[in-house]
C-alpha cells in the first residue's frame, strides 16, 4: 500500500515537473519574438495554454507550434459570450483600490471603465454618471491617457487620481477645472499597462464583470441590456 501510495507521489511530482517544463519552454518561445513579463496558465482550448504578457492575451499550444491572438467566444447555454480577456480579471481586480468609483445604491452589475479626461464621450458618459448609477450600475474608472504616459494628461490624471478626495477631482476636471499641480504617473502608467494588455487602443472602453471589452460609449439603458444579456 505505502509502495503504491509512493508511486502515485511521484507520478503527479513528474507531471507537475514536465507541465513546468513545458510551461518554461513556451514562455522563452514567446520571449524570443519579442513578449515580455510572459506568464503562462492553463487554457479553455483544448491543447492551448494562455500567455499573459506586456502585450496582451494570446493563446499558444503546448508544443509552440501555433499563436491564436484574437477574440475568442464560447457558446454556452444558447449565448455568446466572449472570454477573451477572462485571465486579466485578476489583474483588474487587484487594482480596486486604485479605481475612482461611483457605487450604485442598487447594485446589479460593475464595470470598469478605461478613461482620459480629455475624451470628449468620456465627458459625456461621466455627465450621465447618476443614470447609469440609478439604473444599478456601478462605474469604476481606470486612467487611460490616449497620447501616452509622456504627456500632460497623464500627468494631470495621476494628480487626479492621488488627490485626497478623487471622486471631487475627477468631477472638477469634467468640468473644466484640471489640476494646477501634475505628478509623474506612476499609477496611471499601472493603469495604462493594463489596458494595453486589454487591447484598448481608445476611450470609453467598458470592461464587464467576465472580462468582455466593449469599445466606445454606450447610453446607459443600452448599457443596462447588454449587461443583463
Amino acid at each position: 500500500m505505502q509502495f503504491k501510495q509512493k508511486l502515485f507521489t511521484l507520478g503527479a511530482l513528474s507531471l507537475v515537473a514536465l507541465s513546468s517544463m513545458a510551461n518554461d519552454k513556451l514562455q522563452a518561445f514567446l520571449e524570443k519574438i519579442g513578449a515580455t513579463n510572459v506568464k503562462i496558465s492553463d487554457s479553455v482550448l483544448p491543447g492551448f495554454k494562455t500567455a499573459i504578457s506586456d502585450q496582451g492575451v494570446v493563446q499558444i499550444s503546448n508544443d509552440g507550434r501555433y499563436v491564436v491572438q484574437g477574440q475568442i467566444f464560447e457558446l454556452k447555454d444558447g449565448k455568446v459570450v466572449d472570454i477573451t480577456n477572462r485571465a486579466l480579471l485578476a489583474e483588474l481586480n487587484a487594482l480596486e483600490k486604485e479605481m475612482i468609483v461611483y457605487s450604485a445604491k442598487n447594485e446589479k452589475h460593475v464595470v470598469t471603465i478605461f478613461m482620459d479626461i480629455t475624451c470628449h464621450y468620456c465627458q459625456v458618459l461621466h455627465s450621465k454618471m447618476k443614470e447609469y448609477n440609478d439604473l444599478g450600475i456601478t462605474v469604476r474608472y481606470l486612467a487611460f491617457p490616449r497620447g501616452g504616459l509622456n504627456t500632460q494628461t497623464a500627468k494631470q490624471m495621476e494628480a487626479i487620481w492621488t488627490a485626497q478626495d478623487p471622486v471631487f477631482a475627477l468631477n472638477e476636471s469634467e468640468k473644466g477645472n484640471l489640476p494646477k499641480e501634475v505628478k509623474t504617473p506612476n499609477i496611471v502608467k499601472k493603469h495604462y499597462e493594463l489596458g494595453i494588455k486589454f487591447g484598448v487602443t481608445g476611450t470609453p472602453n467598458i470592461v464587464t464583470q467576465t472580462g468582455e471589452l466593449i469599445p466606445g460609449y454606450i447610453e446607459p439603458k443600452e448599457l443596462l441590456k447588454m449587461l443583463s444579456e
